[in-house]
């Protein structure tokens, strides 16, 4: 028989294992928190150039940069721009592959790099692009340059037309070789406009830049750029070398669906420009991603139009949207757009109607115009007077 006080002893007990039975079922109850990923990327690798640049191709985002509009002297990375002007030429059918053009004496006696063409003997006008691209020649630039524009003189103003119309405003060429001037002057910033603007432009004549060797005149030479030998991915671009310049290289790989554009300049070796470019290569690719989120002309919306044959308008992006990002972190990438609260008729196409806002955190990744993607003519009287009459009574509402 239990007594009075084993009783409470016995309530007692129970009491505290009640409490702590709850007190057990509430800690097991709460949530566990969570913790976001962060989109933290290290630095870029130190780099041993005067000047670098990571461009990634597609959103033209720089991932990695160290004084890249600072002006350089380009050596052999002017015969990129040589080589843009003469395949312009061909895409206007002012020049064709299978003109023969007379070496001059000027073309055969320059320094530096050679293909090895002889004064007075004629060369097709394909064999001397690749004697530029491949073998760095030149003397193959010059025969060009003179062939297109008579002189390399006048050759230069059509570089330097060029480049103004790519947004090149740190550039000045004054030869179609690279040898040093001090008025002959680039940007690593610059440099990968033009070598995006050659990709884009021309990806077929691009091909010529990942051919490793090519043989004129018995004469066998391998293209400069290692790179092409090292690194699979790798299809382009220019070596460049003189004393007061350094060792330079423009490079560019595709790895599935993403390309980048690097820019090394003044590294101390034909080594070091090759071993620092792929560590910005594998930098970027390794950090980074690449997305298309819309296309040009990419239909993102119907607005509502006032006072207009229709009511409605497709709104848009006037070019194709690519967004560079930390790898991972597509998932949190936020966008939001915005429209002008009253647009009325008559509405050309093209014209800007709202604004594409993109983010990543706290961070802005773009920011774009929203266009009308087709025109809308003025309605009909009544059809103003009604929208007006709509409007009207919007407005007293709020």
């Amino acid at each position: 028989m239990l007594t009075l006080k084993n009783t409470i002893t016995l309530l007692t007990l129970s009491f505290f294992s009640l409490i702590t039975m709850v007190q057990t079922a509430s800690a097991d109850a709460l949530p566990t928190p969570t913790i976001a990923t962060p989109h933290v990327i290290p630095s870029a690798p130190n780099i041993a150039a005067k000047a670098y640049l990571v461009l990634d191709f597609n959103s033209g985002s720089t991932l990695a940069e160290k004084d890249s509009h600072l002006r350089v002297e380009p050596a052999s990375l002017t015969k990129i721009m040589t080589g843009f002007v003469v395949i312009n030429e061909l895409a206007n059918d002012n020049i064709h592959l299978d003109d023969m053009v007379t070496i001059s004496k000027k073309a055969w006696k320059m320094p530096g790099s050679k293909m090895f063409i002889e004064v007075g003997k004629q060369v097709s006008v394909k064999d001397l692009i690749k004697g530029m691209v491949i073998q760095s020649g030149n003397d193959a630039s010059v025969a060009l340059a003179e062939h297109i524009a008579g002189s390399e003189e006048v050759f230069a103003e059509l570089m330097n037309k060029y480049a103004k119309s790519l947004g090149m405003e740190h550039t000045h060429f004054v030869n179609a070789t690279g040898l040093p001037d001090a008025d002959h002057y680039t940007t690593a910033y610059d440099l990968a406009l033009l070598t995006k603007a050659l990709i884009t432009q021309f990806p077929e004549e691009y091909k010529w830049y990942s051919q490793k060797k090519f043989t004129f005149n018995g004469i066998t030479q391998y293209n400069r750029n290692k790179l092409l030998w090292q690194d699979p991915t790798v299809d382009g671009l220019k070596t460049g070398h003189t004393q007061s310049a350094g060792y330079c290289l423009v490079s560019s790989a595709k790895r599935e669906n993403d390309r980048l554009i690097t820019i090394v300049l003044g590294t101390s070796s034909s080594k070091m420009r090759v071993q620092e470019s792929q560590k910005l290569l594998n930098y970027g690719f390794r950090f980074f991603e690449t997305h298309k989120l819309y296309a040009a002309k990419q239909r993102l919306n119907d607005v509502k139009v006032w006072e207009g044959t229709r009511d409605l308008i497709g709104v848009g992006l006037t070019d194709d949207l690519y967004i560079t990002i930390p790898r991972g972190q597509y998932k949190n990438i936020k966008i939001e757009s915005s429209v002008n609260p009253e647009i009325k008729a008559p509405i050309e196409e093209g014209v800007t109607l709202g604004t594409l806002h993109i983010t990543l955190g706290d961070e802005t990744i773009a920011d774009k115009t929203l266009v009308a993607l087709d025109p809308v003519e003025e309605g009909s009287f009544f059809k103003k007077l009604i929208d007006q009459f709509k409007l009207f009574i919007n407005s007293l509402l709020g």
